[in-house]
């Protein structure tokens, strides 16, 4: 992936479009952020290399000078402090005083970085610039070009200063401009600076546009290349432009284990206005990050300014989120509250369908008896019939008709038939409604119980009752089945009504009486 990141930044380079669309300023903030998490692997292969410098780095070397100079170079944007210092131990130990301007020349370079400006201006002014020599011209006004840089608009509430750095920054960049070689690519890079800052940004981006398709060669001046593109697109209002350029630059400083960084700092800034947060955030918080690694006091500064309104917004979309979980979790309390009404609901119905199918099973068993005992009763009253045809054949046959006529009119044929009717029925209904008699007493005042004798199952008002359970409440019917009068099975049951606890509901309590 880190090879992948680094393959990416020259195609991003080359052949730049002048209009950039929305599509491509994505794809760009895409490559950047899958760049991102290898940011650690850039740094440490920059360290590497000054590692391997620093251990070259001997008084025996010849190229000790030389050496030295690449490690401030590696140092610089990378790690402020460490290329000071190192600029200064060259301004010390440099045998040759031009050489040892040069070194301080590159300190005085990097103090306004740290916040060390006005002793850098200082120092700066101290230099007598008619005395430097033919050969440094060059390194003094690019150190005059960089540390003016750096303190230029870093006071923005202070007009007349600016404008006094400003006018410096301008001279020491038209300066250096005339001291590079005609046709190298520092002099064209700085003729495109100072075409920036006179304000002629269609020049100024011609040079630059023409440098940053260039393969190799402008490898090492890409982030700022970009990164001018930018402000030029900013100052011409072409906010894609100026965004797409932004993550161009950041790129490549990655890339590149660059640590003061500003590219990555302004696009954080873009994407808060854009609204964009979890962008910002993440492009602030790296940018303070590689501020405070680098020991960049300026950029520290820049990029802390940022972060309270990005801490802000990235909260309130915590704050957003957070509510949003709330809302979730309620919505998902009230489904379990209702899953659970549900199955309280259906534990209840299918409680109530089990009573159901127990009462169906118990009918089932009560038909089954009722038929059980109908045929029983039938099949007794068919052999009683066929005893009873073959005693009146028999009689008539001999003739004594006299005798048969004493049988059927004295009543004690019917009395015997009718008590074995009732033992019949008293069996099969207390086989079925085996509680019937203490039930009926429960329905009963303490002082109106009934007691049975001890050769009873049921006397005559269990008997009524019994048929009123059955579904049999007319008086005529039962009196018939009984074998008694109409008023006398009208006062039992007025009887039985007087003696019930609730006598409006009495034989309704009756018929709701349970069997089996």
């Amino acid at each position: 992936m880190l090879l992948s990141a680094l393959l990416f930044l020259p195609s991003v380079m080359q052949g730049v479009p002048i209009k950039i669309s929305a599509k491509e300023v994505e794809q760009a903030l895409e490559q950047l952020d899958d760049s991102l998490p290898l940011r650690n692997a850039f740094i440490a292969k920059r360290q590497e290399r000054i590692n391997a410098l620093r251990d070259s780095l001997r008084d025996d070397n010849p190229a000790y000078i030389k050496v030295l100079h690449d490690i401030i170079d590696r140092y610089s944007s990378f790690n402020n402090d460490s290329a000071m210092f190192y600029a200064e131990l060259g301004s010390r130990t440099a045998a040759d005083d031009g050489e040892a301007l040069r070194f301080r020349l590159r300190r005085t370079a990097l103090m306004p970085l740290a916040g060390f400006h006005e002793s850098a201006i200082y120092d700066f002014d101290n230099i007598d610039s008619a005395s430097v020599p033919s050969d440094i011209k060059t390194s003094y006004y690019d150190a005059g070009r960089q540390m003016y840089s750096f303190i230029y608009g870093l006071f923005p509430t202070y007009d007349e200063f600016n404008e006094s750095m400003g006018r410096r920054l301008l001279d020491m960049q038209e300066r250096l401009m005339a001291n590079l070689p005609v046709g190298s690519l520092a002099r064209n890079f700085s003729t495109g600076e100072y075409y920036m800052l006179t304000g002629e940004y269609a020049r100024a981006k011609a040079y630059f546009q023409n440098l940053i398709e260039k393969e190799g060669e402008a490898d090492d001046y890409r982030a700022r290349i970009a990164h001018h593109l930018a402000t030029i697109a900013r100052e011409e209002g072409e906010d894609n432009e100026y965004a797409y350029y932004l993550a161009v630059s950041a790129l490549a400083d990655l890339t590149a284990g660059t640590l003061e960084v500003k590219s990555l700092q302004e696009l954080g800034g873009i994407m808060f206005e854009r609204g964009d947060v979890d962008r910002a955030y993440s492009y602030l918080s790296i940018a303070l990050e590689n501020a405070v690694e680098c020991g960049a006091s300026m950029r520290m500064v820049e990029s802390a300014r940022s972060m309270p309104l990005i801490e802000q917004a990235h909260s309130g979309q915590i704050d957003s989120w957070r509510r949003m979980i709330y809302v979730v979790i309620g919505i998902m309390l009230l489904l379990l509250l209702g899953m659970a009404t549900l199955l309280v609901l259906l534990r209840r119905e299918m409680n109530n369908m089990s009573v159901l199918q127990q009462n169906l099973r118990s009918a089932n068993r009560i038909k089954e008896v009722y038929i059980s005992q109908f045929m029983s009763l039938c099949s007794i009253y068919m052999d009683k019939l066929n005893s009873f045809c073959k005693i009146v054949n028999r009689k008539l046959a001999i003739g004594k008709a006299d005798d048969l006529y004493k049988l059927t009119n004295s009543g004690k044929f019917v009395e015997e038939q009718t008590k074995e009717f009732y033992d019949v029925f008293d069996n099969a209904f207390l086989h079925i409604y085996p509680d019937f008699v203490s039930q009926v007493n429960s329905l009963l005042r303490p002082d109106a119980q009934i007691v049975l004798k001890d050769d009873e199952q049921l006397n005559t008002e269990l008997r009524i009752l019994a048929f009123v359970r059955l579904g049999i409440q007319d008086s005529p019917r039962i009196a018939q089945v009984l074998n008694y009068s109409l008023n006398t099975i009208y006062s039992y049951r007025n009887r039985l009504k007087n003696k019930a606890v609730n006598r409006d509901t009495f034989e309704r309590d009756v018929m709701n009486l349970s069997s089996l």
